[in-house]
This record gives structure tokens, C-alpha cells and sequence, in this order.
């Protein structure tokens, strides 16, 4: 159970696609999940790193140009602060649903969710019948990577910052990324999800990330096949900007280590290129 809702928040990385066919009107991106920023006045460079938020554990790596970012950063800021009782108190509340699944869905569409469920995991709808969609989702999403041993870098960077002894923070709280979820998909989108989450696709996910490709997993996170103009700017765009907006104050005074999904690393409103507009210079970190 804690793994399902330490998984929650990282939903926004496992969009379940087929190919890479997104497209991106900003420059292509050098192969690495590290990268610098600098410039515009700040004292000392910040850190962006982009995660897939969970991973079998024979596929977890942490490079060595990234702990040493890490241990040059004063500040350690995720989607949301994994650290905070209050946010972790938050995510156990909206794990559950408001009612039953038995009541909430049409009786095709728990028969639908009933027979993914068995596909996919060998449960059975009354099992997860009062959970959220978005629950449900998050469990499906973390059977697809076939091990159950599960890392996740979140967790880890977490315990690295609690090691350093240095504060975390988040960009966002967990009812914000709770409501843009719920106000982005409808609950047939949230079963077509269930029904595209494969071992195959989170293999092509997980061989994009160990090759450090974030135009790949962006376009990954992109596939017009199953993410709408309308989802992408709701998971996307919209989130990158209002991060883009905080971030130069974080940045003025201190060196923080930025760790995001990688998907909000890539495209024309990626974090990567937003920054760039305002000015600031960043660079990959190649070793």
C-alpha cells in the first residue's frame, strides 16, 4: 500500500503510448538528463535533472556528474515534497474516492476496468473499489515495469538531501497535481490509459531514460495518438510555465537542484527552453 501512494504524485511521467511520434517546435536537445543554468545575474548555477520517477531497481543509476551537481546544491526542490507529513497526509486522503468505484462507474465500465485489472495485475475491481481512478492508474502504471522492486528517485534524492543535511521543497502540493489529473482526463480516458499500459511501452520509456534521451521521452509524453493538445497543456505546458515563473527567485541566492519529470525537460514549453526565453543559459552536463 505505501508504494501506491508514494506513486501517486508520479503519475505525470506514464502517458502508456506506442511510438515516438510527438513533435516539438524547439531546438533538439543534447542526450542528458543533467543540465546547468546559469546566467541572468544569479551567484552560482542551479541544477535541472529529469526523472521517470520509479524504475525497476537492476535499471536505477545515478551518474557521478549528477552527485556531484547534488553535492554542490544548497536546496533540493521535486514536483512535491515527499518529506512533508502534511502533503503525504494529503495523498493517503485522495488515494481514496470520494465514493465506491461500484457506484461511480457504469456497469460497463467496471466490467472494462475488471478485466484490465485481472490483465494487468490479478486483481479484481472489488479489490480496488474504493480507491481513486487515479489510484488505480498508479498501481496499473507501476505492474507495467514487470519487477517489484521498484526505486524510486524521488525517494532517493530525498534521503541524499536529508543526508546533506539541506531542505527540500516542492513547486507544487499534491491537490494541485490531484486536480489537474482529474480536471484532464474523463474516467473512459483514465480506462483507455489503463488499457495502453503495457511491459512493452514502459520498456521504450525506460530505454529513452538509460540513454538520457529527453526529446525521446518527450515525445513519449506527447503521442497525439493518446495525449490530446488540450491534456499536454494541462500535464505539460501549463505546469512548466508556472514553474518557470518561481524559479528565478529560488535561483537568485541559492543553487537548487531541480528534479522533475523528464518530459517537462523537452518542447517548445519544456522548462529547458522556457528558461532560455528568460534569458538565463542552459546548458547539458555531459560528464
Amino acid at each position: 500500500m505505501k508504494t501506491i501512494f508514494q506513486s501517486i504524485a508520479v503519475l505525470f511521467t506514464f502517458f502508456f503510448v506506442s511510438n515516438l511520434t510527438g513533435q516539438t517546435k524547439s531546438p533538439k536537445l543534447e542526450n542528458s538528463l543533467l543540465w546547468e543554468v546559469s546566467g541572468k545575474g544569479i551567484k552560482k548555477p542551479s541544477y535541472l535533472y529529469g526523472t521517470i520517477h520509479m524504475i525497476c531497481s537492476p535499471d536505477y543509476f545515478l551518474t557521478e556528474k549528477t552527485k556531484k551537481a547534488f553535492d554542490a546544491s544548497d536546496k533540493l526542490y521535486l514536483e512535491i515534497n515527499f518529506t512533508d507529513p502534511a502533503e503525504m497526509g494529503q495523498m493517503q486522503q485522495l488515494a481514496m474516492g470520494k465514493e465506491p468505484l461500484s457506484k461511480k462507474l457504469s456497469p460497463e465500465q467496471l466490467a472494462k476496468l475488471d478485466l484490465i485489472l485481472k490483465n494487468t495485475t490479478g486483481m479484481s475491481v472489488q479489490q480496488v473499489d474504493s480507491f481513486n481512478m487515479l489510484t488505480v492508474l498508479s498501481l496499473i502504471s507501476m505492474k507495467s515495469f514487470g519487477c517489484t522492486d521498484l526505486k524510486f528517485y524521488e525517494m532517493e534524492f530525498s534521503t541524499m538531501a536529508k543526508n546533506k543535511n539541506i531542505s527540500v521543497a516542492g513547486l507544487e502540493t499534491v491537490k494541485a497535481q490531484f486536480d489537474i489529473l482529474e480536471n484532464a482526463y474523463s474516467t473512459d480516458e483514465i480506462l483507455q490509459l489503463l488499457g495502453e499500459s503495457t511491459t512493452e511501452e514502459t520498456i521504450k520509456l525506460v530505454k529513452a531514460y538509460k540513454t538520457e534521451n529527453i526529446d525521446s521521452m518527450y515525445a513519449l509524453a506527447t503521442n497525439e495518438k493518446f495525449t490530446s493538445e488540450k491534456i499536454k497543456k494541462q500535464i505539460l505546458d501549463n505546469r512548466n510555465l508556472n514553474w518557470v515563473k518561481v524559479m528565478p527567485e529560488l535561483m537568485k541566492e541559492n543553487s537548487i537542484f531541480f528534479a522533475v519529470g523528464a518530459a517537462h525537460l523537452g518542447g517548445e514549453y519544456g522548462v529547458i527552453n522556457l528558461l532560455r526565453k528568460e534569458g538565463y543559459t542552459v546548458k547539458p552536463v555531459m560528464n
